[in-house]
């Protein structure tokens, strides 16, 4: 194999906004001193910088990975499995993954199109430095996405919690209602 792929998913339990897929390309001998700090994208402080670091290294040649976001729309048209899914496969398109030369290894219960070498490894963000960074990536760029559109929905406070279930958003949406940015399916039960 001449790449290794990471790849994880951010966002699958919000109640509002999209789920994100990162999918990260590196040669299988990348030295991974040159973007340090890289784990479990809920323990990284802070993401932003890796993030940085990262646009650096692939504008430099040196990695390369794409970032796609699936709407709270088609969520809740197609469920939260489906939306990862094709946000991973339209990520691995845009990377123009080789099948022939390209070992994915991939967080949790993610599974990569077929044709591809693959592993799946739960709890891989922290076991797995492509992994880590694939979900560094995917929550850094959808936290980003939720602060950008905080203040067309300023009653939920978007960028405060990134649309998480948290107490002010739930008391937000009973007050205000839903919004086109949630998720519908995951706001049934979120009244308190």
């Amino acid at each position: 194999m001449k790449y290794l792929v990471g790849v994880d998913e951010a966002g699958r339990g919000p109640l509002a906004g999209p789920v994100a897929v990162g999918v990260v390309k590196v040669p299988v001998d990348f030295d991974w001193t040159l973007i340090r700090g890289v784990g479990d994208s809920k323990k990284v402080s802070p993401a932003n910088a890796i993030g940085r670091r990262a646009a650096v290294l692939k504008k430099e040649g040196k990695l390369n990975f794409a970032v796609v976001m699936t709407s709270p729309k088609y969520i809740d048209k197609k469920g939260i499995t489906r939306a990862i899914a094709v946000a991973m496969a339209r990520a691995i398109e845009r990377l123009a993954l080789d099948p022939d030369t390209t070992y994915v290894k991939l967080d949790g219960a993610l599974k990569a199109p077929a044709g591809f070498q693959q592993e799946t490894i739960i709890k891989g963000d922290q076991k797995e430095l492509v992994i880590g960074l694939a979900s560094i990536l995917a929550k850094e760029t959808r936290d980003r996405y939720m602060v950008r559109i905080a203040s067309r929905f300023a009653p939920y406070g978007f960028h405060l919690h990134k649309g998480y279930g948290t107490l002010a958003h739930r008391t937000a949406i009973k007050q205000h209602g839903l919004s086109v940015i949630h998720r519908a399916t995951y706001c049934k039960n979120c009244f308190l």
